[in-house]
């Protein structure tokens, strides 16, 4: 903490400036905490802002979700391999254990499983990083869209139990590289895209909206509901070498889709897609 500044000066600015740098050295040693977008997978997707925040770092925290899910823990690695230069850093794993399914309420189950990830985000920003250090979260597609990182982030915080600051840097999002995959506008000239996840599709679907984009649809929603006048335009893997694209009249689709979704996440042991739902015109 800074003490108060009490040094007599022969003027009111000079004191001001004296506290100005106190406050500046203050900031400077305190620990940081980048939260990063890298994008759905390519390294490619990473931005120079990205990059030149990962070349700030000494330490990079890599959530551990299993051995299914190794190969994300390994393209976070490889993004950390490929462009931070000429600089030490560590990387420290942090154990992410999964939901508790035996929790009914959903959104309780989240919040359990928050507060975990909330422990272990604390616990490792207190010993891992130096008073001045540096360290990132690498987050996949963009921090602010279905991410729970810039809540817990803020939540430690404001706990107190550790000093420290945090800034976010954007990422490339799954709906842009679904969009440009597809070679669509996400939006019709004057129209409201409404995005959502698949746990509430139906709501969505019920107030027949024109364009609707989902994302974290494990269960496939799309295959339940009336579907006589939408086109969907589908993809997993986006920007990457494993990339599946899928479009056409939703009737059509959802088998294939609920097919090649099975398939992909059988040999690859997870899956990450994304689904626009444009309504047709009338005739």
């Amino acid at each position: 903490m800074v003490a108060p500044c009490t040094h007599a000066s022969a003027t009111p600015g000079r004191r001001r400036l004296d506290c100005d740098r106190l406050f500046d050295a203050a900031r400077l040693a305190m620990r940081k905490v980048y939260a990063i977008g890298i994008g759905t997978g390519n390294p490619d997707h990473v931005t120079v802002q990205a990059i030149k925040a990962l070349n700030r770092v000494q330490v990079v925290f890599l959530l551990d979700k299993g051995d299914d899910k190794a190969d994300l823990a390994t393209l976070r690695r490889d993004i950390c391999e490929r462009y931070i230069e000429g600089r030490p850093y560590r990387v420290v794993e942090l154990e992410d254990t999964p939901r508790d399914p035996s929790v009914p309420c959903y959104e309780a189950r989240v919040a359990q499983w928050h507060e975990r990830r909330l422990a272990r985000y604390e616990r490792a920003i207190a010993e891992e990083l130096a008073d001045d250090a540096a360290g990132a979260i690498l987050v996949w597609g963009d921090p602010s869209l279905y991410d729970s990182t810039l809540r817990l982030l803020e939540a430690v915080r404001q706990r107190g139990h550790v000093s420290f600051e945090y800034e976010v840097i954007p990422g490339i999002s799954s709906p842009q590289v679904l969009a440009a995959s597809h070679k669509i506008t996400l939006n019709r000239i004057g129209g409201a895209v409404h995005l959502t996840t698949g746990r509430r599709l139906a709501s969505a679907a019920a107030e027949e909206l024109d364009d609707v984009l989902v994302m974290l649809d494990g269960e496939c929603a799309f295959s339940t509901i009336p579907d006589a006048d939408l086109d969907i335009f589908w993809g997993a893997y986006l920007g990457t070498e494993h990339e599946i694209l899928i479009s056409g009249p939703l009737a059509q689709c959802k088998g294939e889709i609920v097919r090649a979704r099975s398939a992909a996440r059988a040999e690859h042991g997870w899956i990450m897609d994304t689904y626009l739902l444009r309504k047709r015109p009338a005739s």
